[in-house]
């Protein structure tokens, strides 16, 4: 063998020694990588078994047994599926129990929530005034779905907002003196309005002695009612019915039917003019009766009527808390609550917006509209103290308690709770509704929309608590 034969072999040789010793590192990878081979294997295996396990279950159990066990889980379904339907219908009996108790209570007049020591004084932050009336706004209503707010101004306008946006939906414009032939609206101080309890209707009444009868979401003009012979002052829906009652400067009440664009018939008895007027849903209206000094139920079925003496002077405004109960406010500057079953007040606040003018010579701010929370024991009123003040009625309505102040500087001519109690709106001007005494210039013609926030029933039980302690 040569010399270059030999060093080939030698090569050869150190190559087949350098393969049995390879580094460490490389060993090492290796044995992971079959290591975790043979894991998944392991893993698969384990999983064949099992299955092969359940199999070998299912061969074991026979057609009967099979058929006894899926019956026993049919009926534990059922018996499942029965006991949460027991428990919904459970619910709602209990749901249909209460709104019939409910329902009940309130034909009855004695359904009161108590809700006042829950409500939190608005921030004045979230406060929001709405313009757009040129004169002072002398009334409005809020629509059974919250949604939209109408006013109505001495400027003879009506105006159609959208509570969520405050932007105008809709106006009527109001016409000249000597344009009512021609005009679709009114020319006269618009001094109240009404909408059905379905907001299918709205109607307005003015100094002119006329009563607009509208279709509220389109604003379109439906009817004119005339009969009375001095300015309309009141209007209200009979709650669930087209039945409106109308009462007038002319001391009379009018019943209408507006379905059927018809007048009804004629109640008499107030002495003076009228300068409010409200019902619910018994056949029957409460006014009152302004410088008679009396509030007055009226019987529609009956035809008789409840007297009611208690104010010091003229009487500016009533609204129906519930069935049996009512509140007024006059310029004696009392805010009164009353019973159908009593003669006199139940309770009255004195100065219920404090005294103006110069010593010696003060008077007390008159209360030129109220407002209730219906069913409920929450109330408010509304003068030209730059304020709104909301009321606790008590027990048995014998007491009024102050809750707080909201600020709102002008005449605050019309005051409406919103259904469910989540807003108050307050309709303000320069001026009272009735007349020019006296003008606050530095007012803003419009609506503020107050919001009415409610704290827990807890929290405000702890509140009670803490306040008593």
């Amino acid at each position: 063998m040569g010399k270059g034969e030999k060093s080939a072999a030698g090569k050869r040789k150190a190559d087949n020694q350098g393969g049995k010793g390879r580094p460490k590192k490389l060993n090492k990878r290796l044995n992971e990588e079959i290591s975790s081979e043979s894991e998944t294997e392991n893993d698969d295996l384990k999983v064949r078994k099992q299955r092969e396990a359940e199999e070998d279950e299912e061969i074991e159990e026979t057609p009967q047994e099979k058929k006894l066990r899926l019956a026993k889980l049919y009926l534990e379904q059922l018996r499942e599926e029965e006991e949460k339907k027991a428990e919904d219908e459970a619910f709602e009996s209990d749901l249909i129990a209460g709104r019939l108790q409910e329902d009940v209570l309130e034909q009855k007049g004695k359904l009161q929530r108590l809700i006042a020591d829950e409500i939190i004084a608005p921030d004045p932050a979230e406060i929001r005034l709405l313009r757009g009336h040129k004169l002072p706004v002398t009334c409005l209503v809020i629509t059974p779905d919250e949604k939209h707010i109408f006013s109505a101004s001495k400027d003879c306008s009506i105006i159609k907002w959208e509570v969520e946006s405050g932007r105008k939906v809709q106006k009527i414009a109001g016409g000249r003196k000597g344009t009512e032939d021609r005009h679709v609206g009114h020319t006269g101080h618009v001094l109240c309005m009404a909408i059905s309890s379905d907001g299918k209707y709205l109607a307005t009444g003015d100094v002119n002695k006329l009563i607009m009868v509208w279709e509220a979401a389109t604003c379109k003009h439906l009817y004119k009612f005339t009969g009375h012979k001095d300015a309309v002052s009141g209007l209200a829906f009979r709650k669930g019915t087209h039945g409106l009652y109308s009462a007038s400067h002319d001391r009379s009440v009018k019943v209408w039917n507006v379905d059927e664009n018809a007048y009804v018939e004629t109640l008499f008895g107030h002495q003076d003019a009228i300068t409010g007027l409200d019902c619910l849903g018994r056949e029957r209206c409460v006014t009152a009766g302004g410088r008679d000094r009396t509030v007055r139920v009226w019987k529609i079925v009956e035809e008789t009527q409840l007297v009611f003496n208690g104010h010091e002077s003229s009487i500016d405004c009533v609204q129906l808390i519930n069935e049996e109960h009512m509140v007024s406010g006059g310029d004696d500057g009392c805010v009164s609550v009353w019973s159908v079953s009593r003669k006199k007040p139940l309770t009255t606040v004195k100065q219920a917006h404090g005294l103006h003018g110069d010593a010696g010579l003060e008077m007390p701010y008159w209360v030129s509209s109220v407002a209730a929370l219906h069913n409920s024991d929450t109330i408010a009123s509304g003068s030209h103290n730059s304020a709104v003040q909301l009321w606790k009625c008590g027990p048995g309505f014998r007491v009024l308690e102050p809750l707080f102040t909201v600020p709102v500087n002008g005449f605050v001519n019309s005051l409406k709770f919103s259904n469910t109690g989540k807003f108050l709106v307050a309709g303000v001007g320069q001026e009272h509704r009735l007349g020019r005494w006296w003008r606050i210039k530095e007012a803003k013609n419009g609506l503020y929309i107050i919001p009415l926030k409610r704290q827990s029933k807890e929290s405000t039980a702890e509140q009670q608590h803490n306040n008593t302690q």
